[in-house]
């Protein structure tokens, strides 16, 4: 089942990428040829009223969109006025550039909504464990809200606050807690203790965590945060590439990223699940605006040279160029779905 849950993610980043090349494809009013998703031999298929067909294919490892004349090497269509190089370059460059922007608006949408409806985790002040120290001693026990720091009111503070009120370097602190089914607030006076492993002084105690949605504002700005952060990560992930081996050897093909998505979502659930799914649309997003052959980013090269000289390219040239994109990409997938496989045996 999680197996499962991981393909179907995989799946739905490929189809809002490609579902952005169809619309603006649509918007543009550039004939779409096929709609597909997955690779390989055919499952299911349809033609819709446009005459686009749309199919399911078995592979669930990509997908394309395939405009009218698109790559006519031969130049069967060179004087068609249907034909994709016969569309304006501008209308081609943003029907090219919707596709990783889908994967972008996927990522904000997503975590946006799940800030707005389910909110984020964090730390508050309520005891999660008392460990052995001078807080267990002194009785204080899980459950426990702390309200007050040597008499000052920390009912509505966040729990930096009260962080750095309890470490007083080794001098005596008053804690006021609120313990559930007591009438009186109860205080204790304790003296934190030294700990070596953290190198400073601490009572003992770890603070609660909790889920609180956030007002639309907030969840708009978290959103737009976390989707910079997963962004950032796919930069420092590329530079790793080539500066860190370590990295180099976790790379993984679409195979080991199935078994990323399926065992956090095993160990985490839900929260796994949309996490993955936006730093995942993010890395595809990113990943497919690189000016790489084969992607999408060569392509937008392509047709900003077009624009600025005037003329295309010689179509068989940009399409050998595409080719050998593509041949070195299959390869690639290749040499990883073989190295995840022997990951997953070994």
């Amino acid at each position: 089942m999680y197996v499962l849950i991981g393909i179907l993610l995989l799946g739905i980043l490929i189809a809002v990428h490609e579902f952005g090349h169809f619309i603006a494809a649509r918007i543009c009013g550039i004939e779409v040829m096929e709609f597909a998703i997955g690779m390989g031999p055919k499952l299911i298929g349809w033609t819709g009223k446009s005459g686009t067909k749309f199919s399911l294919r078995l592979i669930p490892l990509g997908g394309f969109c395939a405009f009218y004349g698109e790559d006519d090497v031969e130049g069967k269509s060179k004087d068609d006025p249907r034909a994709y190089s016969k569309q304006n370059v501008w209308k081609r460059l943003f029907t090219v550039a919707m596709g990783p922007m889908m994967n972008f608006v996927l990522a904000f949408i997503v975590s946006l909504g799940f800030y707005w409806t389910s909110g984020m985790m964090e730390v508050v002040p309520v005891i999660d464990a008392v460990d052995a120290g001078p807080a267990a001693v002194a009785g204080m026990l899980p459950g426990d809200r702390i309200i007050a720091v040597d008499g000052v009111d920390f009912t509505d503070a966040p729990v930096t606050d009260i962080q750095a009120s309890l470490n007083k370097n080794g001098a005596p602190v008053e804690v006021t807690v609120q313990r559930e089914g007591a009438a009186d607030a109860i205080t204790f006076l304790l003296t934190p203790e030294w700990n070596e492993e953290y190198q400073r002084h601490m009572i003992g105690i770890t603070f609660a965590q909790e889920t609180r949605a956030l007002p639309f504002g907030t969840a708009v700005r978290a959103s737009w945060e976390y989707c910079v952060d997963a962004g950032s990560a796919v930069f420092t992930a590329l530079k790793g590439l080539f500066t860190d081996p370590e990295i180099r050897d976790q790379v993984s093909g679409p195979v080991g990223a199935v078994a990323v998505v399926s065992q956090a979502v095993k160990q985490d659930g839900f929260i796994a699940f949309i996490s993955l799914l936006v730093m995942i649309s993010v890395n595809l997003g990113i990943m497919n605006l690189l000016p790489i052959p084969g992607l999408d980013g060569s392509r937008i090269v392509f047709h900003l040279i077009e624009a600025v000289r005037g003329k295309p390219i010689k179509p068989e040239r940009e399409a050998l160029v595409h080719l050998i994109g593509m041949v070195f990409l299959f390869g690639l997938m290749i040499f990883f779905t073989f190295k995840d496989v022997l990951r997953l045996i070994g």
